[in-house]
């Protein structure tokens, strides 16, 4: 095999170009609002903890 797909020099050079965005602020429902939702999927619909196949 040959060594690599590209000279090692250039490693990260469009990430480091790419002007930074901060992410928007998220916050964690409080936590009635997550049971609510949580006892939904879980009791109501039958939902089981994964994805759905």
């Amino acid at each position: 095999m040959p060594g690599t797909h590209g000279s090692l020099s250039k490693a990260g050079k469009v990430r480091s170009q790419t002007p930074k965005i901060e992410g928007r602020p998220r916050h964690s429902p409080i936590p009635r609002v997550r049971n609510k939702r949580n006892y939904f999927k879980r009791v109501i619909k039958g939902l089981r903890p994964g994805q759905p196949k």
